[in-house]
């Protein structure tokens, strides 16, 4: 198997984009990381999104891409996994190009949701969880997570206020990219005042759907020398329906994941300089912390707390405003934690540069854990 590295990258501002529909988005963010990367012709096009058939009458989205990247011919496909289908068509694309059978793979993520009705948007997002034994029942992803949290908090001994640091955290780094959706700063008498959605969870807990679309270009890494390498990738599963799960508490997909991609990358949860994780609420930060072996199990809040995933700290978060502030445009998602962890290592994060960043991992993360995908980034330097 060949190494591959990130030639290019491309995203588009998350918002609500009236004026612009799937395809443009799409087609935005492919040209972008086609022009970062100086490459005009693709052997292959995976696209991630999760909801384009149900809000948008849309399938076939490989094709439709390609025709409108003028790359018409090329192979193209679409992969969902939930709120993990960008993470997925990563792993996808890159184990296309590993295997020699693709010299230039474009994995692009893109979602529009905000111009459906909320209750539609909501159900087409709830096909995530189990139709039969979750969603015929009335359970939403909040109220999935507000389950979640409400036992950690019992289980642990911690209060509401306690995960106040992962919001404002992302929150402040948000202020500083201009892609992001909500580019202001919280306080943490904003984060308890805010609206109950699904108790403990309040308004700062959840992160925010929004629409559009970041992408990226493989090729081996000898084309690319002094490109950012992606040197450990690992997906794994777990139960889709939250209730049969072996532990409430634990992110078995996100442990199997994690602990395979740092056999593949020869590293561990010391050597990670940044992590992009998959902050859709407040609770899933802890548990993916907890996961990756940055905190034992239920110390993954202390890491707030305490200031250690400040841009400072022992392991820097939502380095550019995560899920919370930056918005969580579904399919999506998992791209844009690969894009700025890129900028992160190739040092063009600005004014949000982790300094001496050389490793970062990013974990993506569909429905409520069922499907949990892990990647490392290193800059040359850094292997």
């Amino acid at each position: 198997m060949r190494e591959v590295s990130i030639l290019g990258v491309g995203q588009t501002p998350v918002r609500e984009h009236w004026d612009l529909s799937l395809r443009q988005l799409a087609v935005e963010a492919g040209r972008a990381a086609m022009a970062d990367a100086g490459v005009d012709h693709l052997d292959a096009i995976y696209v991630s999104n999760m909801n384009s058939d149900r809000l948008g009458g849309q399938r076939h989205l490989g094709a439709l891409v390609a025709d409108y990247l003028g790359q018409r011919g090329v192979e193209a496909v679409k992969l969902e996994a939930a709120c993990g289908s960008a993470g997925s068509a990563m792993r996808q694309g890159l184990l296309a190009v590993a295997s020699g059978q693709i010299d230039a793979a474009l994995v692009i993520g893109v979602e529009k949701l905000t111009e459906s009705l909320g209750r539609e948007t909501t159900a087409a997002l709830a096909t995530a969880a189990d139709a039969d034994f979750e969603v015929e029942h009335g359970i939403t992803f909040v109220g999935l997570n507000a389950l979640i949290m409400r036992r950690y908090m019992h289980e642990f001994g911690y209060s509401h206020r306690d995960f106040a640091p992962f919001a404002l955290t992302a929150h402040a780094n948000a202020a500083g990219n201009p892609n992001a959706l909500y580019r202001y700063a919280i306080s943490e008498r904003d984060y308890e005042r805010g609206r109950e959605v699904a108790d403990p969870i309040r308004l700062y807990d959840a992160s925010p759907i929004g629409d559009g679309a970041a992408a990226l270009l493989l090729v081996p890494a000898e084309r690319a020398p002094g490109s950012v390498r992606v040197v450990g990738s690992a997906s794994a599963t777990d139960t889709l329906a939250v209730h049969d799960r072996e532990d409430l508490l634990r992110l078995k997909a996100g442990e199997l994941s994690a602990g395979r991609a740092y056999r593949q990358a020869g590293v561990g949860p010391e050597d990670i300089d940044l992590f992009e994780l998959h902050d859709a609420f407040s609770i899933m930060a802890a548990l993916s912390l907890e996961a990756c072996g940055f905190a034992p199990r239920g110390q993954g809040v202390r890491l707030g707390l305490d200031g250690d995933i400040l841009r400072g700290g022992r392991i820097p978060i939502s380095t550019m405003g995560g899920l919370k502030a930056r918005g969580h445009p579904v399919g999506a998602t998992g791209l844009y934690q690969l894009v700025e962890a890129t900028l992160q290592l190739r040092g063009q994060a600005g004014a949000l540069q982790i300094d001496g960043a050389r490793t970062a991992m990013t974990q993506n993360i569909g429905g409520s854990g069922a499907t949990i995908v892990t990647h490392i980034l290193q800059t040359p330097s850094g292997s």
